[in-house]
């Protein structure tokens, strides 16, 4: 009886060895993408912000996205989740607390029992003995939990890669649509003067400088918009990395370089790596696991008490052991396993759906690039040309006399649109080429 109560005694307070949770100190945080690991102002954690600098002066797209993948609000509540969930694995992988217990018998009766004379005091201490390896069961799901959450935060950190990118790629383009603008402003302006010179010396109705001031009116209203609308997009991008007021003056970059994109079954080998993939199987796991524990939770688990008893009446003491197992009568665990069954199938499903989604999505985009890469070299290689070359020629012709104000007019609108139809194409095919490589994972330029 003294070799029970020791034993006891012993497994419940010896040090528990470390949990699969307790020795999980590092790397629950998948590496990052080669595509956010692109500048090495990236921070890894998130939780601290206080070395976070906003971006001030000209910024790169690089700048850009390591200010928002430091400063993003959203990524920091993706990071307290990571952290949320670690310590619930912690919690999982801890052993059940002892129970302590105090019993009194045979008192405050009567006759020889009215006192404490005959009364049998009990102090007792009480362990419950989890069977099956549910607290390992239990601590591994945890874990691939907190694996989750880390895959979660990989693809929010893609998203925002998307969303800075976007922003970034339309304020460069609006910065260059306001000095074509600004050209515009000032071929108006020419004109007037040029106007104004030749009624000066008889040569021109007074009715051309009108149409003239017109004109050159509205390429200075449309001119002062674009200006608050590249405010706006400056606020738009600020705002990934969670700033007002933004600091910056301008971007920098082109839009003009084009990347040779490798053959669609390339890409497709890469699109298979997505953070979406790894999360369907970590979740596939974490399903596995739970089904595995819902099964071990089928075994009872018996409790086990010992302790020492003190009889009075005979100045005797003596140690009392007792052991309660629960008789699974009804409940066997039985519902619980069918849905932890049905949630491993419904994973499954999940797994194989994300990468039917991610190969179709990838499949449009690789066409829409190519048709954009299209767009863009006819309109470079040949209407830009021809074009500039038009309204070149009909503004000599004008200055000599030989055109009217109208056909210079409409020579200019014709070229401003044929160069805003090129930056628009160019912004689109960034904005697109951003979308491919958050799925690849990587920049495009380096599978060359």
């Amino acid at each position: 009886m003294k070799f029970l109560l020791y034993a006891l005694l012993f497994a419940i307070f010896y040090p528990a060895s470390k949990s699969p949770a307790n020795e999980r100190t590092q790397a629950l945080k998948p590496k990052p993408t080669l595509l956010l690991s692109i500048s090495e102002k990236l921070v890894d954690s998130q939780d601290d912000n206080s070395k976070f600098k906003e971006p001030a002066g000209a910024i790169s797209l690089t700048d850009a996205v390591a200010a928002a993948l430091q400063g993003n609000p959203s990524l920091a509540v993706f990071a307290q989740e990571i952290r949320a969930r670690e310590a619930e694995a912690l919690q999982a992988g801890l052993r059940p607390n002892p129970g302590f217990a105090a019993e009194a018998e045979n008192m405050a009766g009567s006759g020889s029992f009215a006192g404490l004379d005959e009364a049998e005091i009990t102090l007792s201490v009480g362990q419950l003995f989890e069977l099956g390896g549910k607290r390992q069961k239990r601590a591994q799901a945890a874990i691939l939990n907190a694996d989750l959450a880390a895959w979660d935060f990989e693809i929010a950190r893609l998203a925002v890669y998307k969303q800075v990118v976007a922003a970034f790629t339309e304020l460069l383009a609006a910065q260059q649509r306001i000095e074509l603008q600004q050209d515009l402003k000032t071929v108006a302006e020419e004109a007037l003067q040029d106007i104004e010179r030749r009624i000066n010396a008889g040569r021109e109705s007074p009715a051309e400088a009108a149409r003239a001031k017109v004109e050159l009116s509205k390429t200075t209203i449309t001119l002062e918009k674009m200006q608050q609308h590249l405010l706006a997009l400056k606020r738009t991008l600020a705002a990934t990395w969670g700033s007002t007021r933004p600091q910056f003056e301008q971007v920098t970059g082109t839009l003009e370089q084009t990347t040779d994109l490798p053959s669609l079954e390339t890409l497709q080998k890469f699109v298979s790596q997505h953070p979406l993939v790894a999360a369907r199987a970590a979740a596939m796991q974490l399903r596995d696991a739970e089904l595995e524990l819902a099964k071990a939770q089928r075994l009872p688990d018996p409790t086990v008490e010992g302790g020492v008893r003190r009889l009075n009446g005979s100045g005797d003491n003596a140690f009392v052991v007792n052991v309660s197992l629960p008789l699974l009568l009804f409940d066997r665990n039985q519902g619980a396993i069918q849905a932890a069954e049905l949630r491993r199938q419904q994973a499954d499903k999940q797994k194989q759906a994300a990468a039917l989604e991610l190969q179709t999505e990838l499949a449009r985009i690789y066409a829409a690039l190519s048709a954009s890469t299209l767009e863009i070299e006819s309109l470079r290689s040949t209407v830009i040309d021809e074009a500039q070359r038009a309204y070149e020629l009909i503004n000599d012709g004008f200055k000599m006399g030989k055109y009217g104000f109208l056909d210079v007019l409409d020579a200019q609108r014709t070229l401003f649109e044929v160069k805003s139809q090129y930056l628009n194409a160019l912004s689109k095919y960034h904005l697109t080429l951003a979308q491919l490589e958050s799925l690849i994972g990587r920049k495009a330029g380096q599978l060359q």
